[in-house]
């Protein structure tokens, strides 16, 4: 028995120690993280997000400054260093919202959400918002109203088939099919003078659930309020673009700023949009168009329908409260594990993001405990309560940009957690973790089955790809799964905090929660988003918030702990070679598509085809598509896989007997892997914020991921130069990385990766 333990004994002796030491020395890292266990309480969780979802918590509100202070508090109390970092970000909120429909009767859009009964909290209106989406322009407007379906790029493709123009006009759209903010964006390139926003029934109403308070699906009186602005060209305060806010921060003029939007928009419930869907006229939608709505769905454009709508906001900077705590590391205080999960929400925000948050708060606790023990994490932890998340990441974004190059330096990844509900696990991030979230997944139990987190989202996944009309990649991960692979990670979009750390820096991240069987989508960003709401149909007991940080805290405790990279590079380079081929069959089907449809064009076949007692267009042209010169990502592709494989083996052979000096080095290496993905200039079209040439937000898809964002979107928008010149961009990060990769076969004393002809 060592000297401090013999001390330690002779304290629990005396009664002057309550609880025994533990040390890295003496104490395995499942000893450390059973104990770890044993501290997260279910109970504790449920008063923590009653007492956070009690009131309005969007930016600028009382509430949510309370919930920042609160979480500053508790962090201290469980001995962390903590603090509160501000910053001043533009945060508009509504001084007049109208919406009427003028002809062919009068209706008057309700435009807020009446309490529920049985839901207490829902009756706490006085600080709330009302129908409101922020970073939309401020207008007074009058037009016939045109019904987009979705409001996306296909949606403006078939109304040019059926003849309807919505320029000078209202559209309105329904929630769904891509991100809210494409819908305002797209109908403002298309000419629109303002957008209307509802959720329909048939995707989270009472065609998918009994409407609230009787089940989980949004009622009719419930909106989706949110934020428009333009996040795929930058995220954060639109005024500061690649800076971070600070009181003293230089700002654009806010009529410069690029991702704030021109036309007014609102969100409606399927209540009202009843009133202004049902007063259209012209042609009866296509099937694929309609909704649960009972009224037949037209397309309108004509004077027959008439809406007027007003917005008119107060653009103040407001103050973003982000909690900062960090546990410095006994052995490796700049190599820092961040974790992170927002306060802010648009209403209470109950399981947006507070669901999250109390299970971050649980692992913060639990970690404060072991360290009252004598244990310290070998690596910094940094803890991080985010402030105004929802208006378009402001919090996280400002902070990366002011700590950027601290940041470059000592992270070694970001998790991040957002909403948490019942059923499986999910999880995106960059791909070299898979195999170390895949083994974290194990070792945690699911409480509805008694079996692994992994073993029971291994079921999902082969039943999910087996089900009829089941898409390539759930076949795909199915078989994997059924072979007893690692299910691969999705890819990292946009939509939460993880998106500063992994697009604009190249600090790699995860994004994780628990969801599936727990329904939260039909009262995502209303004033149903309740306590009540949560803890009945989405997290009944707070059970798998008690799963989340099991998970996130062993994440967060094995990238502490261990001595060696968690990194299995070959997952890496496997995944980037299947979004080669994605693209190769892009280009092909592109390719084939023109030429059909300069073939029909030629037929005349769209107007001897088209109904001659409706209106119908001819569809634009596509663009011949040229043959790409992939080859510089052909080839750096294929060293990629070598040196990966050189560097997992020579791991896996000599890692062990290291010294501790050349491991610490070889986890900083793999700190800056990632980082090697993001390249000047940036994405094109005014997108070079967006730095990483694996992974971005899509122009097109918001939230969802584009891999290989520079070619594939090239190809997609008929943009054929930066096609290739964006395979030269993304061959040059790949190779970049695998130089890395090769300086740390290097450092492990292993044969230097013969390079494939070509490869560089």
């Amino acid at each position: 028995m060592r000297k401090s333990l013999l001390l330690a004994a002779s304290l629990l002796a005396a009664g002057l120690l309550a609880t025994p030491v533990l040390s890295q020395q003496q104490t395995s890292a499942a000893d450390i993280e059973k104990k770890f266990d044993t501290y997260i309480s279910s109970s504790e969780m449920d008063g923590w997000m009653k007492k956070m979802a009690a009131e309005p918590n969007h930016v600028g509100s009382p509430h949510d400054k309370a919930n920042a202070e609160d979480t500053l508090a508790r962090f201290k109390a469980w001995g962390w260093d903590a603090k509160i970092e501000e910053f001043r970000v533009l945060y508009p909120t509504p001084l007049k919202v109208q919406l009427d429909l003028v002809t062919p009767r009068r209706f008057s859009a309700t435009l807020t959400e009446k309490p529920v009964p049985g839901d207490a909290t829902s009756s706490r209106t006085k600080a709330q918002l009302p129908a409101y989406v922020a970073f939309q322009g401020d207008g007074d407007v009058t037009a016939p109203l045109v019904y987009v379906n979705y409001g996306m790029p296909d949606d403006y493709k078939a109304l040019e088939r059926m003849g309807v123009d919505v320029k000078g006009k209202i559209v309105i759209a329904r929630y769904g099919q891509g991100w809210r903010g494409l819908k305002p964006k797209l109908a403002q390139d298309h000419g629109a003078v303002g957008c209307i926003i509802y959720s329909d029934p048939r995707d989270d109403g009472f065609s998918v659930d009994d409407a609230y308070p009787k089940g989980a699906a949004r009622p009719s009186q419930g909106f989706q309020r949110g934020s428009v602005a333009d996040m795929p060209l930058y995220p954060g305060d639109p005024l500061t673009p690649g800076v971070g806010a600070t009181e003293d921060a230089v700002r654009i003029k806010r009529e410069d700023a690029p991702t704030i939007l021109k036309i007014p928009v609102l969100p409606i419930s399927y209540g009202d949009a009843e009133k202004f869907l049902g007063a259209l006229d012209g042609r009866v939608v296509p099937s694929n168009w309609r909704g649960s709505i009972p009224i037949t769905y037209h397309v309108g454009g004509t004077d027959a329908a008439k809406v007027h709508m007003v917005v008119k906001s107060e653009w103040s900077l407001k103050t973003a409260y982000n909690v900062v705590a960090k546990m410095e590391g006994s052995q490796y205080p700049d190599q820092w594990v961040m974790r992170g999960n927002h306060h802010d929400g648009w209403v209470f925000g109950a399981s947006d993001p507070i669901s999250g948050h109390i299970a971050m708060m649980a692992e913060a606790k639990a970690i404060g405990e072991l360290a009252k023990t004598g244990w310290k994490p070998k690596r910094t932890l940094v803890y991080l309560s985010w402030d105004a998340e929802e208006p378009m990441l402001l919090g996280s974004t400002e902070w990366v940009e002011t700590h950027a190059a601290e940041l470059k330096q000592k992270g070694l990844i970001y998790i991040n957690t957002d909403g948490n509900g019942r059923g499986f696990l999910g999880a995106d991030g960059n791909h070299a973790f898979q195999n170390f979230v895949a083994k974290v997944a194990a070792d945690v139990t699911d409480p509805q089955t008694g079996v692994s987190v992994d073993a029971r989202r291994r079921a999902g996944a082969m039943v999910e790809g087996a089900a009829p009309g089941a898409g390539e990649r759930s076949r795909a991960v199915a078989k994997l799964a059924g072979d007893g692979k690692d299910i691969p990670l999705d890819p990292l979009g946009s939509g939460s905090d993880y998106s500063s750390f992994v697009q604009h820096l190249g600090v790699a991240a995860l994004n994780i929660g628990f969801g599936g069987e727990g329904s939260s989508g039909g009262v995502y960003h209303s004033a149903y988003d309740t306590y009540e709401h949560h803890s009945t149909f989405v997290d009944p007991g707070f059970v798998y918030a008690g799963v989340l940080a099991k998970t996130t805290g062993r994440l967060v405790l094995r990238m502490s702990e261990q001595d060696l990279p968690v990194q299995r590079y070959g997952d890496f380079a496997d995944t980037v070679s299947t979004y080669l081929d994605e693209v190769k069959a892009l280009a092909t089907s592109k390719r084939e598509a023109q030429t059909l449809q300069a073939k029909i064009i030629a037929a005349n076949a769209y107007k001897l085809s088209d109904d001659p007692t409706e209106t119908a267009g001819m569809p634009t042209p596509l663009k011949p598509v040229p043959f790409f010169n992939l080859a510089p990502l052909e080839n750096a592709i294929a060293r990629l896989k070598v040196s990966a494989k050189a560097y997992d083996t020579t791991l896996a052979a000599n890692g062990a007997a290291l010294t501790p000096d050349v491991k610490g080095k070889l986890v900083a290496l793999a700190g800056k892997t990632e980082q090697a993905m993001t390249t000047e200039p940036g994405l094109p079209g005014g997108r070079g914020w967006y730095r990483n040439m694996i992974y971005a937000p899509g122009r097109f898809t918001g939230y969802g991921a584009k891999t290989l964002p520079g070619v594939r979107e090239a190809i997609e928008d008929e943009r054929w130069e930066d096609a290739d010149a964006y395979a030269g961009y993304t061959a040059k990060a790949i190779n970049a990385y695998a130089d890395l990769l090769d300086q740390g076969v290097a450092l492990m004393g292993g044969a230097p990766a013969a390079t494939p002809l070509g490869a560089k």
